[in-house]
């Protein structure tokens, strides 16, 4: 960034020399990266918690609504999904139940890259939409809920207990890609922890050993994550601070109709084209929430 910085002090002398055209240009675009590289340290900065560095296992699960609801959680997902592109992240969907009428009940993607837990931490909780009703017949305007839940996906070592008499584990036939036996074999799996009510699946390996094997890793980064909440909220407790916001609230509201906006109710930061924020554009969400993360604690 030093470097650059010098680059630019250069052409800026270059410039008060002589008003050159070609100049200007190459002085505009250096300054533009020098910006974004200044951004992007700053938010690595940001990120300096212990599973920040992680992949990440981001669930998002339709609320009550009916077909709204499913239809809202599947652009959650394509919202998601958008993003990880953006950001040459890869990504592999390891259970998506879809529903016969409109959109998904739930779906379960790997997020895979450096810092990809630490940038969507920022979108656990409940994402509300508001918009006039593709399914309604008579065009009124509906309020819509899904929500994100994000896990670091753990490495082997990191010990996690889980007790077989503890686990109800149930195969269906999968739906949706995943290999020429998908829908042939009982193969999909999904996996229920009864002591939290935790339940995970996966249905797009080729096997039921190999979906049941990546449900048991989603599992145990969901139970790994109860348990740092939970960490969190005995912390505060101790503190005697109120906490202002918990797993399930609302965390952000998609408004489509009267106005469009986006706003983060835990930040305040607001966008106002809802349809860059829907094709994936929510670093300005990302980085607003771990600034005030770290301000908070």
């Amino acid at each position: 960034m030093e470097r650059v910085y010098g680059e630019l002090e250069t052409l800026e002398e270059m410039l008060s020399e002589a008003d050159d055209e070609e100049l200007q240009k190459e002085f505009g675009q250096t300054a533009d990266a020098l910006r974004k590289s200044i951004e992007k340290q700053q938010l690595l900065l940001l990120l300096s918690e212990e599973y920040d560095l992680n992949n990440a296992i981001l669930t998002v699960h339709a609320g009550s609504g009916g077909l709204d609801s499913q239809d809202w959680a599947e652009m959650l997902l394509r919202l998601f999904l958008r993003w990880a592109e953006r950001e040459d992240f890869s990504t592999r969907i390891l259970d998506n139940l879809q529903d016969d009428e409109a959109g998904i009940k739930s779906a379960t993607v790997l997020v895979q890259g450096d810092y990809a837990y630490g940038y969507l931490k920022s979108e656990k909780g409940v994402h509300r939409l508001v918009r006039i009703s593709p399914f309604d017949a008579a065009k009124r305007r509906h309020t819509s809920f899904a929500s994100v839940d994000v896990a670091p996906e753990l490495a082997d070592d990191v010990p996690i207990e889980i007790r077989p008499e503890d686990l109800k584990m149930d195969t269906f036939r999968a739906s949706g890609a995943g290999g020429q036996y998908v829908n042939r074999t009982d193969s999909a799996v999904r996996i229920t922890h009864i002591p939290t009510g935790i339940v995970v699946g996966c249905q797009n390996e080729r096997s039921q050993h190999m979906n049941r094997q990546v449900a048991m890793q989603i599992l145990r980064s969901r139970l790994f994550e109860k348990a740092l909440q939970e960490r969190q909220q005995e912390l505060l407790a101790i503190q005697g601070e109120k906490k202002e916001s918990s797993w399930g609230s609302q965390i952000r509201s998609y408004v489509l109709h009267p106005y469009t906006i986006v706003k983060d109710h835990r930040t305040g930061f607001e966008a106002g084209n809802v349809q860059a924020v829907l094709d994936g554009d929510i670093d300005g969400f990302i980085m607003n929430f771990l600034r005030w993360k770290r301000q908070k604690h």
